[in-house]
């Protein structure tokens, strides 16, 4: 190919790099054959180009999104085992998973054992969310106050409140695993006043309500926080044996009786003869 020919091609990659379509620079070659051995005219060409863009730059969006929202792990809910817990309702999950409570400011609590699934059931809402383009912030409650106080005492509360306040969904995990201070209570309790009505949570706790006043040390505060949680919310229940014990009861039978499968016969001797017999 000639320096000519070559100038329109090196212009094209340098403006598809400033206008950044990195799809485009890396598909446009292909395309073009693809579409020339077709017979697709120009514009079909471009539409097609112009699609593996929008596709490209969502997926990319949605994983910016997951990193942002600090998931300790990526679950969803096709791997949830839904006739382990069969008091949760399927049928709610689903719908909820669509993300059109976020934008009505609805929130959800997970009520259940420790162990049933309720971490999990979040986090798949939680990248469900990520995937229809909602920002999305994960904590537990322990690790939230953690942060609240230390913020309080380095004079970046009001900064840190924006923050979480600017998550369209957040997931409050393991709220009552700990008891809070008092201090630590009202912070909270504040996070959760600031985001009635204008942000959606979710809330996973292993008590019932009636025994968060443990968690929060007053009646009058934990009545309020209920107010504002429960006005516009899904429960979520997740009664059973814990999902977690069950899997490791069953994968230590399965090892067990792998083993004795394998294992070799043992060998005694005959103390008379001499002979090696099994």
């Amino acid at each position: 190919m000639t320096k000519t020919a070559d100038k329109p091609q090196l212009l094209l990659k340098h403006h598809l790099k400033q206008l950044k379509l990195p799809t485009f620079l890396a598909e446009y070659e292909k395309v073009a054959q693809e579409c020339a051995q077709s017979g697709v005219d120009h514009v079909r060409y471009l539409l097609r180009l112009a699609e593996l863009e929008l596709i490209e730059r969502e997926r990319r969006m949605v994983e910016r999104r997951i990193r942002a929202a600090k998931f300790p792990t990526v679950k969803s809910l096709d791997c949830f085992d839904f006739t382990a817990i069969p008091s949760l309702n399927k049928m709610l999950v689903t719908e909820l998973a669509r993300g059109e409570y976020i934008l009505r400011r609805e929130n959800i609590i997970a009520l259940g054992n420790s162990g049933t699934g309720k971490s999990h059931v979040a986090l798949a809402l939680g990248l469900a969310a990520c995937q229809r383009g909602f920002s999305v912030g994960f904590v537990t409650a322990a690790g939230l106050v953690h942060q609240l106080m230390e913020a309080r005492d380095e004079k970046r509360l009001l900064r840190l409140q924006a923050q979480l306040a600017a998550h369209k969904l957040l997931i409050v995990d393991e709220l009552g695993y700990v008891p809070l201070s008092p201090t630590g209570a009202e912070l909270l309790f504040e996070v959760f006043s600031q985001r009635y009505e204008r942000g959606s949570i979710i809330v996973t706790s292993n008590l019932p309500f009636e025994d968060w006043t443990s968690v929060f040390g007053s009646e009058r505060l934990t009545g309020a926080l209920l107010d504002r949680l429960t006005h516009h919310v899904h429960i979520l229940e997740l009664n059973g044996d814990s999902y977690r014990l069950k899997q490791s009861k069953g994968r230590r039978r399965k090892t067990s009786t792998s083993a004795d499968e394998e294992a070799p016969p043992v060998e005694t001797i005959d103390p008379e003869t001499g002979e090696i017999t099994s």
